[in-house]
């Protein structure tokens, strides 16, 4: 399956400012890159004053940022590329919710914080993963609605919990794209969405220890050839926006 070259107007916004350090771009620029995908420059600055309403954006003096609720999703993203992980003793750590009568915002906002601490559900209200990534202070929205307890399953829930086969496989899809993409680094479009393709799979990477992990496992790889194609795109996009 290759990747669609299209993208809305909001959708090359976000990945533009999530993939800039720091996330601030002129508004010129992300009108060049809408471009890239056929999008009007009014139909740009329309969804530029639509984020900014909503608050995606903050704008000031013709520059465009992301808010804070964003600026975390890009150090997760982040993340994802460089995993700060620890050796793993063969603990796991579980929550288990046991906050009763919980508003629908509070049970949405807990599946959020989860799903970006790569916890998942075992079965309803039951979340687990290896204890083998390094943790600050565990959010307020978790422990206000959880008892977090470490464990040691009897039997190995892994194949429960993730779609290893299925990640692993688009990851090999992308290292292909990839590998096109950077022999074609002039085609910003397809480099631009090869890019996000690439990122969004790796946040949805588990991080599991080596021991869980099937024979061949392609994470490591797919953010080696990422971090040279970023390297490459990155010089080609910034003279393209200079220009």
């Amino acid at each position: 399956m290759e990747e669609r070259n299209t993208l809305s107007a909001r959708s090359a916004v976000l990945s533009a400012l999530l993939g800039s350090h720091p996330p601030r771009l002129p508004a010129r620029h992300l009108v060049r890159i809408g471009a890239l995908f056929g999008i009007a420059e009014g139909t740009v600055r329309v969804a530029l004053s639509r984020m900014v309403a909503a608050g995606d954006l903050v704008q000031e003096d013709g520059f465009y940022t992301l808010s804070q609720r964003l600026v975390e999703r890009q150090a997760r993203q982040d993340e994802s590329r460089d995993p700060h992980t620890r050796p793993w003793d063969g603990t796991w750590e579980v929550a288990v919710v046991t906050a009763e009568r919980r508003a629908p915002a509070d049970r949405a906002a807990l599946r959020h914080a989860m799903t970006a601490l790569r916890l998942a559900e075992l079965r309803e209200g039951t979340w687990l993963r290896p204890a083998n990534l390094v943790r600050g202070a565990w959010p307020e929205i978790v422990t206000a609605q959880c008892t977090l307890i470490d464990g040691r399953p009897h039997d190995d829930p892994t194949p429960l919990l993730w779609d290893l086969d299925g990640w692993a496989a688009e990851a090999r899809r992308l290292e292909r794209a990839l590998d096109h993409a950077f022999d074609h680094a002039d085609g910003l479009a397809e480099g631009f969405v090869v890019s996000a393709a690439v990122l969004r799979h790796l946040m949805a990477d588990p991080l599991l220890p080596d021991e869980l992990l099937p024979p061949g496992w392609p994470g490591a790889e797919l953010r080696v050839r990422y971090d040279a194609f970023d390297r490459r795109y990155r010089e080609v996009l910034t003279r393209h926006l200079s220009d």
